[in-house]
C-alpha cells in the first residue's frame, strides 16, 4: 500500500554548483579578469573540489571562462570587436524570445516581471549595482524562460555567460550617478506591452535596451 507521496526530487552536487557558478556570471556578479581555483569555490560554496572542478570545465567549454597555465580559470577580458560581436548577436536571439514569450506569460509571471521591475528601478537608486545587475538577469530570463524554445534559451544563456561579466562596466558611469543607467532601461515599459499582449511593442522596446546599453558601452566601456 503507498501512501501518496511524490518521489523526492534532488539535485546532483556538481549540477548545483554549475548553476550557481552559471547564474553569478549571467547575473554581473563576478567581474572580468578573476580567477578562480576550485579549491577556494569549493570552500566558498562549502563543498568538496570535484565538483566545482567539473562546473568550471562545462564553463570553459561555454567559452565562459578560460584556463590558465597553473591550471585556474579566469574570466577573460573583454575585447572591444567581442563585445560587438556578442551584443549584435544578443540582438538577434533574445527579441526573437520576447515575442515567442508574449502569449505564454500568464497572471503570475507578468506579477513577478512587475515585481522585479521594482526592484531594478530601486537598486538604481540606491547605487547598487550587484543587485540591479541580478534583477536585470531575473527581469530578462523570466521573459525568455517563457519563449517556448530550449534551444534558443541555451544560445541566449550562452552569450550571457560571456557577456554578463562585463556589464559591470556600467559601475562608475553616468558621473557616478547609477540612477542614469535608467535613462538607458526600458523594464517598465516592457512590462505595460506584455500586460497588453502588444508583442511588436516588446520587441521594439528589448531592442531598444540592448541596442542603447551596447552603444554607451562601446563608448564608455574599458576594453583589452
Amino acid at each position: 500500500m503507498t501512501i501518496g507521496l511524490a518521489p523526492v526530487e534532488t539535485q546532483p552536487l556538481h549540477e548545483v554548483v554549475y548553476e550557481r557558478l552559471r547564474h553569478a556570471l549571467m547575473s554581473g556578479q563576478l567581474a572580468p579578469g578573476r580567477k578562480l581555483t576550485s579549491r577556494k569555490l569549493a570552500k566558498e560554496l562549502g563543498t568538496s573540489d570535484m565538483p566545482v572542478r567539473s562546473a568550471l570545465m562545462r564553463l570553459q567549454a561555454l567559452r565562459a571562462l578560460e584556463q590558465l597555465p597553473n591550471g585556474s580559470m579566469v574570466l577573460p577580458a573583454m575585447t572591444k570587436a567581442r563585445f560587438d560581436d556578442l551584443m549584435t548577436t544578443r540582438l538577434v536571439c533574445e527579441p526573437a524570445a520576447a515575442r515567442q514569450a508574449v502569449e505564454q506569460l500568464d497572471r503570475g509571471g507578468l506579477l513577478k516581471l512587475r515585481q522585479v521591475a521594482v526592484a531594478l528601478t530601486a537598486a538604481a537608486e540606491d547605487q547598487d549595482i550587484d543587485a540591479y545587475l541580478y534583477h536585470n538577469h531575473d527581469f530578462k530570463f523570466a521573459i525568455y524562460a517563457a519563449c517556448g524554445s530550449p534551444s534558443l534559451l541555451f544560445l541566449i544563456e550562452t552569450l550571457w555567460l560571456q557577456v554578463g561579466p562585463f556589464l559591470r562596466q556600467f559601475s562608475g558611469q553616468f558621473d557616478n550617478d547609477l540612477r542614469g543607467i535608467l535613462e538607458l532601461d526600458y523594464h517598465d515599459e516592457i512590462v505595460k506591452c506584455l500586460e497588453d499582449r502588444d508583442s511588436e511593442g516588446v520587441v521594439e522596446l528589448l531592442t531598444r535596451d540592448i541596442r542603447d546599453g551596447h552603444a554607451f558601452l562601446m563608448e564608455n566601456g574599458q576594453f583589452e
